[in-house]
């Protein structure tokens, strides 16, 4: 089944879809931090004085004290906390950017679910919506390759929301081992044969995934450029992508969550639970980095991480942080304006907080998303795939 032959919601403005398919455009990873992940830990503003005052016992340590776990400066304002170093040779080398006090731009309420639903689904407060962004950008888009039965994957049990309604997708939360014996692979080609188009169609595609994953080696592969991928989840994860991007099996996006970033009581953001949580994030980035965008055959590839919604600026009683507003992102590629932190940063004193409590929002990741999808997918349908929505392009992309 084509792009073409989708049905759109008939909410949605006339898309136009590419004459041909497009070699040219990126292949998009997709990373959600679920949980609220907190910016003001991964991307720390050193540099603005009440920092400190709001976080007396888990902030982290100017990059110019005298203190074994003190910060990276990643520019006169910021640092990287000592758990997210693998991350400073991609910014180095300009390849990964920071977009920090972004979020959600309408106020929704401190739910997970909600505020989950609102930034996969690339609108907040509409519950009509139940597509995904990535999905409405595969939908309204000519795919890569006519032939390939997967355009996306996501590393998940269950279709997260960011891909709901994408043609040719699947969930595969075990690549390696995705697939069903012959007998069972025969009775669905016996059931299906004569089924209505699109179950047939359906069935046939999810047969010809089965089959064209199973010739990767998954188990076997071989990252590139001395990368290693740590045996945690996010790191099998992404090396599991990196096996499909290199199988070369037309694969256009690719999803994968990251958890543990719901850091209420003793937060660790030093040798605790956060560093830990941080260190296989940006462990992970840092192996996919190396692997995929460097050397001589390197993949077009973009990659996104988000999260629902950032923490509180002040430490609770516990030693944690409770849930926020707005917290940072971050964009990797060949083609990324990297090596900066973008902002407009709102600072951190009382006045200048959200109800005296929370960084406020200047940047709506839909900013990010919608100059990626562009100029990156070469996807212009925006109107589409974040409806009711004029983004702000903030240089993301070189």
């Amino acid at each position: 089944m084509s792009a073409a032959s989708v049905t759109l919601p008939s909410w949605l403005p006339q898309v136009q879809f590419a004459e041909s398919e497009d070699g040219t455009r990126d292949v998009l990873v997709s990373v959600f931090l679920r949980g609220g992940a907190d910016g003001l830990s991964l991307v720390a503003p050193y540099a603005d004085p009440s920092y400190y005052a709001l976080r007396p016992t888990i902030a982290i340590p100017r990059p110019d004290a005298n203190s074994p776990n003190r910060g990276l400066a990643l520019d006169n304002f910021f640092m990287l906390p000592p758990a997210m170093a693998p991350l400073m040779a991609p910014y180095l080398s300009g390849e990964l950017l920071a977009v920090h006090a972004c979020g959600q731009a309408a106020t929704t309420s401190r739910s997970h679910f909600e505020a989950e639903r609102y930034l996969e689904q690339g609108k907040p407060d509409d519950y009509t919506i139940q597509s995904g962004w990535l999905a409405r950008h595969l939908a309204t888009s000519a795919p890569l390759r006519e032939s390939a039965p997967l355009r996306a994957a996501a590393i998940t049990y269950g279709m997260p929301r960011t891909l709901v309604g994408a043609p040719k997708s699947l969930p595969v939360p075990r690549p390696a081992s995705f697939g069903v014996s012959s007998p069972h692979i025969a009775a669905v080609q016996r059931m299906y044969n004569g089924a209505w188009t699109p179950m047939r169609d359906s069935a046939i595609d999810g047969l010809a995934t089965i089959a064209i994953l199973s010739r990767l080696d998954f188990n076997g592969y071989r990252p590139a450029n001395g990368a290693t991928y740590r045996n945690d989840a996010l790191g099998q994860a992404m090396r599991s992508i990196a096996t499909m991007i290199k199988g070369d099996i037309g694969l256009e996006a690719a999803h994968v969550d990251g958890n543990g970033w719901d850091t209420h009581a003793n937060q660790g953001t030093i040798g605790g639970g956060l560093a830990d949580t941080m260190t296989e994030f940006a462990s992970a980035l840092r192996a996919f980095w190396q692997d995929i965008m460097q050397g001589p055959t390197t993949a077009r590839v973009t990659l996104i991480a988000t999260t629902e919604f950032g923490r509180n600026a002040r430490e609770n009683g516990s030693f944690g942080t409770d849930h926020g507003r707005a917290s940072v992102m971050f964009v990797m590629g060949k083609a990324i304006a990297g090596g900066q932190v973008i902002r407009q940063w709102p600072g951190l004193a009382r006045e200048q907080l959200e109800d005296g409590q929370d960084l406020r929002v200047t940047i709506d990741t839909r900013d990010v998303l919608a100059e990626v999808v562009q100029n990156r997918l070469n996807n212009r349908n925006l109107a589409a795939i974040f409806p009711d929505y004029t983004p702000r392009f903030r240089g993301v992309t070189k």
